[in-house]
């Protein structure tokens, strides 16, 4: 699940909010030179160890404070090309910046420095979280908010981490109450629509996203999670509105088109769902899902060549993607196209997604023992389906069981094990009478045959003929 973070408002009144060209930095205060430094990627926050100003032609035009988080836009060498929180771009020398997790030492000198100051609480709580040190966080948090940092942003991050950490309600209450302290800020209604997604309230999940897009109208990203959201809640044709509204927008939002097409599928929309599996590979040939997806749509509208060519070409692309291989499987294992049939390549394909997936998955379990069976091993097609059995899940068992039995038969796997017991009952029933209606005519003919023997030797006994 995507969730839209917030980051504190880190300003500084020593910060001048404008945006400039790239300038040079000017050290107000000695670095430590011996301390080893690691390199950020770009995106990556870092935090300035000491002040620093911004000059231009010897000219101040703004400053840094010790403690600003500073947003990584290219490293250089010995210097990052970072964004300020307010927009300045410039340079710093790598030994002023450290990484957020390396920042704590930073924030508890600024804290010792300004004991009734809680926002920087709230920024060692953050370098507390990148350490994985979830309670010394918590705890920065809570004392940040009991020092009186009546921020929203405040409540707002903490509900980022109750929400890390399941506290699903506690989230719930540090997003509201942000919100009361700033209307106008709709990212904590964000943040709770992915908390409710997370406690599977799926409707009220849709009315955040909803009246976050009444702020943010047609936002991409949110009707991207509007749409998952109706997608959970049964609502399909709500779901592919808003993943219309998203490629009617940018035609050329693949993850749109995508997800379009894997609702379709669950519609049962092949041909849709392979047309837009189809439009994503025009926009990204690269993309082994969307080989392997449509390759699936194809199969199910009959047209397993096509369907297996879209199998190779993912795997070709990922040699390493198990469903592809597992999908290439059931093709090759199952398929009606006698040509295509090739239940060696079946197993073959079956035991590479296995290992792929360390023989956890029990999709690929059930696809070799359908090779296996298709292949004529049926022992050990038995052995692998016992193992389906055990590991599917309740609402999937009888299935299971029932393609259990037809190995243990010597016959191979079908889609629909149920209509083909009660078909070939109903052939079994049509033969037996056939069978029994044969005997009984013969038996007739035979009563018949004797009866009228007798009757023929009692008339001569008599001396009467038989009549022509």
């Amino acid at each position: 699940m995507n969730t839209l973070l917030n980051s504190p408002q880190l300003k500084s009144p020593q910060m001048i909010s404008r945006l400039l060209p790239l300038a040079v930095v000017c050290l107000l205060f000695n670095a430590l030179h011996a301390t080893p430094i690691r390199a950020a990627k770009p995106g990556q926050p870092v935090v300035a160890r000491v002040e620093m100003q911004f000059a231009k032609e010897d000219q101040v035009v703004d400053v840094i404070a010790k403690g600003d988080l500073l947003t990584v836009v290219e490293d250089r060498g010995e210097d990052y090309v970072i964004v300020t929180h307010d927009g300045t771009r410039g340079a710093v020398d790598k030994v002023n910046a450290v990484e957020l997790a390396e920042s704590t030492g930073i924030y508890s000198e600024l804290i010792e420095e300004n004991p009734d100051e809680g926002r920087y609480h709230t920024l060692r709580a953050s370098a507390w979280w990148a350490l994985g040190e979830q309670e010394k966080a918590m705890a920065d948090f809570n004392e940040a908010i009991e020092k009186g940092y009546e921020e929203a942003h405040a409540y707002s991050s903490r509900g980022l981490f109750h929400a890390a950490r399941g506290e699903h309600e506690k989230a719930i209450k540090d997003y509201e109450r942000a919100l009361e302290l700033d209307p106008e800020d709709i990212t904590p209604i964000i943040n709770r629509a992915a908390v409710r997604m997370a406690q599977r309230k799926f409707d009220a999940a849709i009315a955040d996203y909803t009246e976050a897009l009444e702020v943010r109208e047609g936002n991409a990203g949110l009707l991207r999670q509007r749409a998952l959201a109706y997608k959970s809640a049964g609502q399909m044709e709500k779901a592919i509105e808003d993943y219309d509204a998203i490629v009617d927008d940018n035609p050329e939002d693949v993850a749109a088109v995508m997800g379009r097409g894997y609702i379709r599928f669950q519609q049962h929309n092949y041909a849709a769902a392979a047309a837009d599996f189809s439009a994503a590979l025009e926009l990204n040939e690269k993309d082994p899902v969307a080989w392997n997806n449509r390759g699936y749509n194809r199969y199910q509208l009959g047209k397993a060549k096509d369907a297996l060519a879209d199998y190779d070409r993912a795997i070709e692309l990922a040699p390493e993607y198990a469903l592809a291989h597992q999908n290439r499987a059931w093709l090759l294992a199952t398929t009606e196209d006698e040509s295509l049939r090739d239940p060696d390549a079946a197993v073959e394909a079956a035991k590479k997604a296995c290992e792929l997936n360390g023989y956890g998955n029990v999709s690929d379990l059930s696809a070799l023992a359908a090779a296996l069976a298709a292949q004529g091993e049926f022992k050990e097609a038995v052995g692998w389906q016992e193992k389906v059995v055990e590991s599917a899940p309740e609402d999937a068992k009888t299935f299971a069981s029932k393609i259990l039995d037809r190995y243990r038969a010597g016959k191979p796997y079908i889609a629909d094990p149920i209509a083909a017991e009660k078909t070939e009952q109903q052939a079994a029933e049509a033969a037996a009478k056939k069978k029994a209606d044969k005997e009984n005519a013969a038996a007739k003919k035979e009563a018949a045959k004797r009866l009228s023997e007798q009757a023929e030797k009692e008339a001569k006994a008599s001396g009467l003929e038989k009549a022509e």
